[in-house]
């Protein structure tokens, strides 16, 4: 199992990025099955704001509810992070990461390590940059 993160950059508050993470060595449906992105501020943990289970159900964090937007293309086997009108708290270091032993619901607000029991694996890390 393995993940594959991009699409970060510097932009203008108010501005839109778009993450991708592409799995490989299983599918994004698969049973019970989940992708969350995280992100993580200098110093702090990560930290759980979005999520789309194997089913198509999504969480959002009310911090970024109304703004990002998570969806997925099956035949690529990728999982898209829309972010639109980016404010400079947004700024962080997003990952994506997948689990089967928790559910979306538990993924949205979970504080994670690099290491954690509940993710299976991570993808690497891709620098989001908003300037006011």
């Amino acid at each position: 199992v393995q993940l594959q993160a991009s699409g970060g950059g510097l932009v203008q508050a108010g501005g839109s990025l778009r993450l991708s993470c592409t799995a490989s060595g299983f599918r994004l449906t698969s049973a019970y099955y989940v992708i969350g992105w995280f992100r993580q501020y200098p110093g702090k943990g990560r930290e759980g704001i979005s999520c789309i289970s194997f089913d198509g159900n999504t969480n959002y964090a009310d911090s970024v509810k109304g703004r990002f937007t998570i969806s997925r293309t099956n035949a690529e086997n990728t999982v898209y992070l829309q972010m639109n009108s980016l404010k400079p708290e947004d700024t962080a270091t997003y990952y994506c990461a997948t689990t089967n032993v928790i559910s979306c619901a538990v993924v949205v607000g979970l504080r994670a390590s690099a290491d954690s029991e509940y993710v299976e694996a991570w993808g690497q890390g891709t620098l989001v940059t908003v300037s006011s």
